[in-house]
């Protein structure tokens, strides 16, 4: 006994036991001051107030004794034992499934910490229907099976409450020992004797999770009440399982969609030896929505029930055999066979079932696909999995040699999903058995479904190395990626993966780097990609441009790649990568590409708030726009995603987006963009994403490369589903320049020698003509492809090569003799597995499996009248009069989805299943029919026996419950019982026939429960319903019936509306009381066809009846006319005159003609405007424009007639002939040069016309065309649609439809003309008054869709304009600019000054443009034209291809560099001369042509080669090269679009250089590189961008080598010194310019000079560094100060 004095404070009340001991210092605080005495049963305390010293209490605190559970070794406890486990919704009266499982549990000691369990008497039973009305079944079968493993003691360790080892012999299965171990997970108890509340990670099936204890005691009742709850999603280790999910990433921010937690509750009896448990329950849930929980939730429910029965003093005894180590509590999972759902297989003669499967699926989907042919698949699957690998050997020596079954065997094999599939593909791939088209097939479908395992690794890099596949590029290509990405999918499950791995692929890439051998390279940065590894880092990194040295000169796109590879890298050590990629970006001297790459790779990291800071920090003083604009762009769109795991990200990239100046959010549409576009639905989920980056270096319309990618959001994961890219470096050059280019060497040689005289000239790269492209699934790179010239001369030589051609004529022969070929393709599309235990040592499954089987039946023949000789060619085929060809097809598909949650083991299955089955067949037979001399081409599509429905689609759910033992009776419940159903209508699609079908491919004795409910009770709600049918008829009557039956009337969610039944099919079925016998589509074209139709200069025909039955003449050519059916008299009527006219009989043309009298429409409108702008108080604004449209058209009608009357010209195009001929009511098909009809009808038995008419004509003499569309059945209606070319400057169209009795007309006018001195369009719309409403009803459709932005740009005023018409006009008011006025009936909408994307060619609005004799050079140009950079000198201003201008201070006598391709090309030069008069001189070096262009006697003249050509022959065009000298204006032009110089114009006052936009970033010299960098415009030909516009001018000047010559230039460029010294860091320092300055040659002084501001870089005047050593522009620049610049030289004779 102790005796204790201590001062306790109350913490909650002042009688709760629960005290804090504290120091008998703390005694002068209020407190509770206690004296007593302490034994170890009890602790005795007298309790005073301080501050109440009357108040005194005793209080008796009992201490709990914790003793750990024990079991005596002379006694045996027995104990009863029960496990339910329960699958389905929460929600009262719907179907669940479950097992029970009822033992008695014997324990015992056998010796000291090692007990005996042993079970007796179990029971296993089994549940589908509704809780509580239906009872469970005992599983007889089963149970008897399992019995002899039951009765099998097993062994385990036990000390402390803790188990330990578990020990078994080996003929217990892993299913039974896991029943167990639920047992032995009961008696875990970890207590600690001095707590009664604790957390710890305790040990148990699922794992070592976080587990809350707490423990009370009944003191009289002598008992402990012990309680402890799992958190199973907080574990330290998680037992689970995967299977397919390896693509997918978690995301950690979304809400978790499968959760689960545990109660145990225990009541122990405390003894002298230890506490016996008395009675332990559990109860654990884990439930499991794709959807937010508060939707609704399915659940597998387990309790258990330990209950002590007695004590025996027989002991255990365990079996004679050898007991070994299994583990130990935790659950394993065993090798057993994972069943696919809804089916069990027992496997009695594997060989025997094998052959009976494959037998079935071959025979049984030939024409069409069998219904149950994706079950049947599926199965098939499962006997390979179970098979060995000598059963899979003889399976295909037995069928090696039949083409149906080895198609099937091939195309199972993958989804056995072992290291087997990989070594049988490379054993019969080696021994020749299948094809190379045949292994590359399954050896892409093995990647992505065989378990990844290092066996499986180990045989994809022995076949990476096999010469039989590297011997093969694409094999080996399929190898190589898929072999990184059976590495990836290893390490996905691993916490370290291992780096042996990756080794191999590092030691080829550091070979391939040191021989430089850039293919290689990219290949197997593409698999170190694919793996992921993050060792890989250090190996890539190498591979990149700074950091090794190797690198520098490895061609651009090895670095891209090397960049691209770090993505999935990225997943596992995002802070390395973020290192990297800032490095990356941040680096301004890499290629912009290079620098976009790494941006995209670190938004990929979700980077943190302070590194993207640092981003946009970065582009604040970014110079490249390339750069910038997709940064930006990128941070802009990922601002605005919505998807959870997007948020910190999009939280980060919106603070950084107000940061950087909204001007980058200006640049056009040729700046590099980033653009990413997410839906993403919270309550759902659920949600899409895609990204598209647009990569550019130069503002050209082909970018250098295209990425687009699209993701999946569902359930909590998301995947990157599909990515493509495309780069198309060098392929817009390649299909625009001349080939002769590269073959003008002597060219090349003139120009070199030129630019020896620059400065340290330094060109740039050629782009090599190339095209690539690569696909990613999931995030895998499974193919890419380089299309070079190489590979495109094979693909011509191998398409024109004697191979096809031989190919083609056996092909024609197989067609002229029949065929018939089937098509199959059976595909396990989806399997994933998620399978966590349970407390009772069941496995819990959460999986969806697809299977798809596609057949496809085609049978052919061809024949020819006449036929064709026995040796035929291509000519033969076209001479032929008539061509047929019947096909008779079949496809049809079958697939099954299943999703299920619930117990699937190899034994039994009880779990909640949704089916899901889709099932289509839309058989046809096509009968071609060309004549080519006729030029008549048919079609037509005959009914042949079709199912009752061509396509549907059924999904159900169920409880389902069944055993392997008596597999042929599964126990089936809908999830909503039949009594909750309302009375249906016999009409709708009943799931009886869903459920036959279900239970049929089981077994005729499958049992389909529908558990009824208790008589008294009437269903208190009713399922929600949804039956609906949508028909259409046209010829045939085409129905969707959709039918729904959910559970939405318990909770209105999306999961309870997926619940139920659901159906949807489409049939097509002949409407009542019509006879068909066909579809046709028949194609008249040519002259002759046209004859075949009617006259259309006949007189009007008012009566139908001849049109009819000339129609019919054609349709129907064996028809006479006695046998027309007199049920097609109204149709004949009805159609008066739908061929022969395309205006209604009656019409006046004086209504037609007042709405084409274009003049008075226009003096109309401006008198109203006039007036209205009058009325200031009856508009809100007026909007006045400065310049009325002047009509070409009218102006070309003065000419013409003036012309007329001077000439006697008959030319009949004159305007007002045109004019005349288009206010003709009809059009003369008889004089048409080109012609087609279609015809769409329908073939009746009763010769009736129903259908649709086509017909197109075109009269090139009258320049008109007509469309028109008209039906053939007796609602006839029509639409006609003529167009006239009233000149070159005006063209109507008129738009007629309706039918004979109500009709609608617009006119629409297009002409040119002018606004002012600017060019403009107008097009005008004028509509009869019927047709306004309908205008008006589309066009406030069409309002809600334009944005609001655009809509606030306009100016607008309300104006009485001319009414019934609109009109809007167009002015380019300059090439990049539009004024846009559109006048409505009541108001006048402004646009002004609106950008243009591109350059409108305005010089072909003036007919001056080159090229005029070939169409094909015609267009080349103006596509040239639309999208060329131009330079310009104006009013001594220059303007760079960028839009930036400058004074140029050009020296006298030198030659500069106006403009030259700058690659290694050099396709053409452009060199400015300045003479000692101030005029200008242009030299033009392209191909092998000099051309010189000067002002001579004031007249512009251009020499060729030195000898002038004579203003009177130009045009001039060279005979050998596609080059044009032409006079423009008031000067010479030079085009040359195909070398890349479309144009160069001069003119005495100025001068003007176009490239075109293939070049752009191409470019250098005076005019820039074009490529949109007006930040670093300045650049010098070493590369360098210089500050100021005259160090930049004067770069390119071509220095003197003499002075003799007066008209040769006497500067060259040299480095000056400052002329005084200066202090610099404290000392005398002398300086030097860095920038090289202009000055005159020795012996000449300048006479001209202007100041410039260049750097100086300065050294100690003490010091003996030269001058020489400092002229670079890689020296530093200590200060930069003014110095002058040379623009003319005076020299003495000694100069030379």
């Amino acid at each position: 006994m102790v005796l204790e004095i201590a001062v306790y404070r109350q913490t909650d009340g002042p009688m709760d036991g629960q005290c804090e001991k504290k120091s008998i210092v703390s005694a002068m605080e209020p407190d509770w001051l206690l004296f007593g005495v302490s034994t170890e049963s009890s602790d005795i305390f007298l309790l005073a107030s301080l501050q109440t010293p009357s108040l005194v209490n005793t209080l008796t605190l009992k201490e709990i004794v914790f003793t750990d559970p024990e079991f005596s070794a002379t006694k045996t406890y027995v104990y009863k034992y029960e496990a339910v486990l329960m699958g389905g919704l929460p929600d009262q009266g719907l179907a669940t499934a479950g097992i029970k499982v009822s033992s008695k549990v014997l324990i015992s000691a056998l010796a000291h910490n090692i007990l005996l369990l042993k079970l007796v008497e179990p029971e296993l039973y089994e549940y589908s229907g509704i809780l509580p009305n239906d009872p469970f079944i005992p599983a007889t079968k089963l149970t008897a099976a399992l019995a002899a493993e039951f009765m099998i003691p097993i062994k385990f360790e036990y000390a402390s409450g803790v188990v330990g080892k578990v020990y078994a012999p080996e003929r217990i299965s892993g299913m039974v020992l896991n029943i167990y171990r639920g047992i032995l997970n009961v008696l875990q108890l970890n207590v600690k004797k001095t707590q009664n509340v604790y957390e710890l990670q305790e040990s148990g099936a699922q794992g070592v999770c976080k587990t809350l204890y707490a423990i009370t005691e009944d003191v009289k009742a002598e008992r402990i009440f012990l309680t402890k709850s799992k958190d199973l999603q907080h574990c330290q280790e998680k037992i689970i399982k995967d299977s397919g999910l390896v693509y997918t990433k978690k995301c950690a921010e979304c809400q978790q969609n499968l959760r689960g937690a545990a109660a145990y509750n225990y009541i122990l009896k405390p003894a002298a030896t230890g506490a016996l448990i008395l009675e332990a329950s559990v109860s654990e849930l884990i439930q499991f929505s794709p959807f937010v929980e508060r939707n609704g939730a399915a659940q597998v429910k387990t309790t258990q029930k330990f209950s002590f029965l007695e004590i025996q003093k027989t002991p255990i005894v365990p079996i004679a055999a050898e007991y070994v180590h299994r583990g130990s509590l935790k659950y394993e999972f065993g090798d057993d066979l994972i069943q696919s759902p809804l089916q069990l297989i027992k496997v009695n003669n594997i060989q025997a079932q094998l052959v009976e499967t494959l037998n079935h699926l071959a025979t049984s989907n030939v024409e069409m696909v069998h219904e149950d042919a994706p079950l049947k698949f599926m199965e098939l699957i499962q006997l390979l999995r179970t098979a060995s690998y000598e059963d899979l050997e003889r399976l295909w020596n037995q069928f090696e040699s039949n083409p149906a079954f080895r198609r099937w065997i091939l195309d199972a094999i993958p989804a056995i999903g072992t290291s087997a599939v990989l070594r049988f593909i490379k054993e019969k791939f080696l021994a020749d058995h299948i094809t190379v088209a045949e292994v590359a097939q399954a050896l892409v479908a093995s990647v992505h479904m065989v378990t990844s395992d290092l066996e499986a690794i180990k045989l994809f890099a022995a076949l990476a190395v096999n010469d039989k596949i590297v011997a093969n590029p694409i094999l080996r290509e399929i190898v190589l990626l898929g072999y990184g990405t059976m590495i990836a999918k290893y390490c996905a499950e691993k916490v370290v993966c291992p780096a042996e791995l990756v080794k191999s692929l590092h030691d080829q890439l550091r070979a391939a780097l040191a021989s430089g051998a850039t293919e290689e390279l990219i290949l197997l940065l593409k698999v170190l990609g694919n793996a992921g590894h993050p060792i890989s880092i250090k190996p890539i990194t190498k591979v990149l441009p700074m950091f090794g040295n190797a690198a520098a000169g490895l061609p651009m796109r090895v670095h891209a790649e090397a960049i691209l590879a770090l993505r999935n890298i990225a997943q596992k050590e995002s802070r390395a990568v973020q290192e990297v990629a800032i490095q990356l970006f941040m680096d301004r001297a890499l290629h912009p590409e290079l620098r976009m790459l790494s941006s995209i790779v670190l938004f990929e990291t979700r980077p943190p708030m302070g590194l993207v800071t640092t981003l946009a920090n970065v582009l604040t003083t970014e110079e490249n726009l390339q750069v910038a604009s997709f940064t930006y762009s990128h941070m802009k769109s990922l601002a605005k995603s919505t998807v959870a795991s997007h948020a910190s990200v999009a939280a980060a990239c919106d603070i950084a987006v107000k940061i950087l100046s909204p001007r980058l959010d200006r640049l056009s549409y040729r700046f590099s963009k980033a653009v990413h576009v997410d839906v993403y639905s919270n309550p759902l989920m659920l949600g899409a994403a895609a990204s598209a980056f647009y990569i550019n270096d130069a503002a050209t319309i082909l970018p250098r490369s295209i990425v687009a990618k699209a993701s999946g959001f569902m359930a909590g994961a998301t995947a990157d589903i599909l990515e493509v890219g495309v780069r198309t470096e060098g392929l817009q050059e390649a299909l625009l320049k001349n080939p002769a280019i590269l073959e003008n060497t002597d060219r090349v040689t003139k120009m070199r020698r030129v630019l020896r005289a620059l400065s340290h000239w330094r060109g740039m790269p050629n782009s090599k003509p190339l095209a690539s492209v690569y696909i990613k699934f999931f995030g895998q790179e499974i193919a890419f492809a380089n299309i070079n010239k190489a590979v495109i001369d094979q693909a011509i030589a191998l398409a024109t090569g004697p191979t096809v051609e031989a190919y083609g004529k056996n092909a024609l022969k197989t067609l002229l003799s029949g065929t018939t070929f089937h098509y199959t393709k059976p595909i396990l599309s989806t399997e994933m597995r998620r399978i966590i235990p349970t407390a009772a040592g069941f496995p819990m499954e959460l999986s969806v499996v697809t299977a798809v089987v596609a057949v496809a039946s085609v049978q052919m023949k061809a024949k020819t009248t006449p036929p064709l000789p026995e040796t035929f060619n291509l000519a033969h085929i076209l001479e032929t009069a008539i061509c047929q060809l019947e096909t008779e097809i079949k496809p049809s598909i079958a697939m099954e989805t299943f999703a299920m949650m619930g117990v699937n083991t190899a034994m039994l299955q009880a779990a909640v299943l949704t089916r899901g089955k889709v099932n289509s067949l839309l058989p046809a037979k096509i009968a071609v029919r060309l004549d080519i001399a006729e030029g008549n081409f048919k079609i037509e599509a005959f009914p042949i026996t079709a199912p009752e429905y061509i396509a549907s689609v059924q999904v159900q759910t169920h409880a389902v419950v069944q055993n392997i033992e008596d597999f042929a009776a599964p126990k089936i419940t809908p999830i909503i019982p039949a009594k909750i159903l309302e009375p249906i209508s016999k009409e709708r699609l009943t799931s009886m026939i869903y459920y036959s079908s279900l239970v049929g491919s089981s077994s005729k004795s499958s049992e389909v429960l529908y558990p009824d409910m208790p008589v008294n009770m009437e269903p208190l709600v009713k399922a929600a319903q949804f039956n609906k049918k949508y028909c259409a008829t046209l010829a045939m009557k085409s129905c969707v019936k959709i039918v729904s039956e959910n559970a939405a009337f318990i909770r209105d969610t999306a999961f309870y509306k997926l619940i139920g039944m659901h159906s949807v099919a489409v049939y097509v079925k002949p409407a009542k009381g019509v006879v068909v016998e066909g579809v046709s589509m028949e194609v008249h074209f040519g002259p002759k066809a046209a004859e075949r139709f009617i006259n259309l200069c006949e007189e009007e025909v008012t009566e139908g009846k001849p049109v009819l039955q000339k129609l019919k003449k054609i349709l129907y050519p064996g028809l006479k006319n006695g046998t027309a059916s007199s049920s097609s008299s109204s149709s004949s009527r009805s159609m008066s005159s739908s061929v022969s006219s395309i205006s209604w009989s009656g019409v006046s043309s004086k209504t037609v003609d007042g709405r084409l009298s274009s003049s008075r429409s226009v003096r109309s409108s401006s008198s109203s405007s006039s007036s209205s702008s009058s009325r200031s108080a009856q508009i809100s604004k007026a909007i006045i424009y400065p310049h009325t449209f002047q009509r070409n058209h009218k102006m070309q009608t003065i000419i013409s007639q003036a012309a007329s009357a001077v000439q006697n010209s008959k030319s009949r195009r004159s305007a007002s002939s045109l004019e005349a001929i288009y206010k003709q009511n009809t059009v003369c098909l008889s004089e048409v040069s080109h012609f087609i009809s279609l015809t769409f009808r329908v073939i009746r038995a009763d010769k009736r016309l129903q259908g649709y008419q086509l017909v197109g004509a075109l009269d090139e003499t009258n320049a008109k065309a007509l469309l028109k569309v008209s039906s053939l059945h007796d609602t006839y209606w029509r639409l006609i649609i003529e167009g006239t070319v009233i000149s070159k400057h005006k063209a109507m169209v008129k738009v007629v439809y309706g039918t004979a009795s109500q009709r609608f007309q617009l006119v629409t006018t297009t002409e040119t003309g002018l606004v002012g001195p600017n060019p403009a369009a107008r097009l005008k719309v004028d509509w009869q008054k019927c047709v306004k409403p309908i205008l008006l009803r589309y066009a406030n459709i069409a309002y809600e869709y334009v944005p609001a932005a655009i809509l606030n740009s306009l100016v607008g005023g309300r104006e009485q304009n001319t009414a019934d018409q609109m009109s809007l006009t167009v002015v380019a008011t300059t090439e990049r600019t539009l004024d846009i006025i559109l006048k409505t009936p009541k108001a006048t909408y402004c646009k002004m000054s609106m950008p243009l994307p591109i350059s409108l060619p305005l010089n072909e609005f003036s007919g001056l443009s080159p090229f005029d004799d070939n169409m094909v050079n015609k267009l080349h140009y103006l596509l040239a034209e639309t999208n060329a950079a131009t330079c310009s000198f104006i009013d001594n201003k220059m303007t760079t291809f960028n839009n930036r201008s400058y004074t140029n201070e050009m020296p006298v006598s030198c030659q500069q560099v106006l403009a030259q391709d700058c690659t290694p090309e050099l396709k053409f030069m452009v060199l400015l001369k300045k003479y000692v008069t101030g005029q200008n001189y242009i030299n033009v070096k392209v191909a092998d042509i000099d051309i010189d262009l000067q002002l001579k006697n004031n007249r512009m003249i251009a020499l060729i080669h030195g000898m002038e050509i004579p203003i009177n022959h130009l045009p001039y065009k060279d005979p050998t090269a596609q080059i044009q000298i032409i006079p423009k204006d008031e000067g010479i032009a030079v085009y040359a679009p195909s070398h890349g110089l479309h144009e160069v114009y001069f003119a005495k006052d100025t001068w003007k250089v176009k490239v075109v936009d293939w070049m752009k970033g191409q470019t250098c010299g005076l005019c820039g590189k074009a490529d949109g960098e007006v930040r670093q415009e300045y650049r010098t030909p070493n590369g360098h961008v210089t500050k100021n516009a005259v160090s930049f001018a004067h770069s390119w000047v071509l220095p003197a080598e003499s002075c003799g010559d007066t008209t040769e230039c006497r500067m060259r460029l040299e480095s000056v010194a400052l002329g005084k010294q200066i202090m610099v860091h404290g000392q005398e320092s002398i300086c030097y310019s860095v920038e090289p300055v202009l000055r005159c040659l020795t012996g000449c002084v300048a006479v001209q000079t202007t100041p410039v501001t260049v750097g100086f870089h300065c050294v100690p005047a003490d010091s003996m560094v030269s001058q020489s050593e400092t002229i670079g522009y890689d020296m530093s620049v200590d200060l930069r100060e003014k110095t002058d610049a040379h623009l003319a030289c005076s020299c003495n004779t000694d100069c030379a």
